[in-house]
């Protein structure tokens, strides 16, 4: 399976992609969209919509993992990283890509196996986990391949359903 991680924002959205086979991770590539406040948001949007577009018709992936959004008190903030995820999972349904979202807490669980490790830790065991020299770079890119790992994780247990 060829996860595409992404950690969903305007200015970075950073992007990760992982191969799993049985329990072997490996980090194909990683990295970072950018754009700037000074460019009206629509334009922002398409740029990151292209520059998504890219890195999948380069790698083909067949799963999609992306950071749900969570409540925030700063409401731009929000509203922002939300039309981010719009242009991501559209970028998905173009491809026909299956989308899987999670919380920051079930990401930080399943990669660093405790719901409320910092960021330098979850870091760490990106690093660890897909047998990397030196922790990614920039952080958002970090975070998108610790979404990926996170549904490595989790996938294989998806067709079992909730047990209800």
């Amino acid at each position: 399976m060829l996860t595409l991680g992404v950690d969903p924002g305007t200015a970075r959205l950073g992007y990760g992609l992982v191969r799993s086979r049985g329990q072997q991770r490996e980090a194909l590539a990683y990295g970072v969209l950018e754009t700037t406040a000074a460019v009206p948001m629509p334009e922002r949007l398409l740029t990151l919509h292209a520059g998504l577009r890219d890195v999948i018709e380069e790698f083909l992936p067949t799963a999609m993992a992306v950071e749900r959004l969570f409540f925030a008190r700063n409401v731009t903030t929000a509203l922002a990283v939300g039309q981010a995820r719009g242009v991501i999972l559209l970028a998905a349904a173009q491809f026909g890509i299956p989308v899987s979202e999670y919380t920051p807490a079930e990401v930080k669980q399943s990669v660093s196996g405790y719901g409320k490790a910092d960021k330098g830790q979850m870091q760490e065991m990106v690093r660890l986990v897909l047998g990397l020299d030196h922790i990614p770079q920039p952080d958002d890119a970090a975070d998108a391949l610790a979404i990926a790992l996170c549904h490595t994780q989790f996938a294989p247990y998806a067709s079992l359903g909730s047990g209800a």
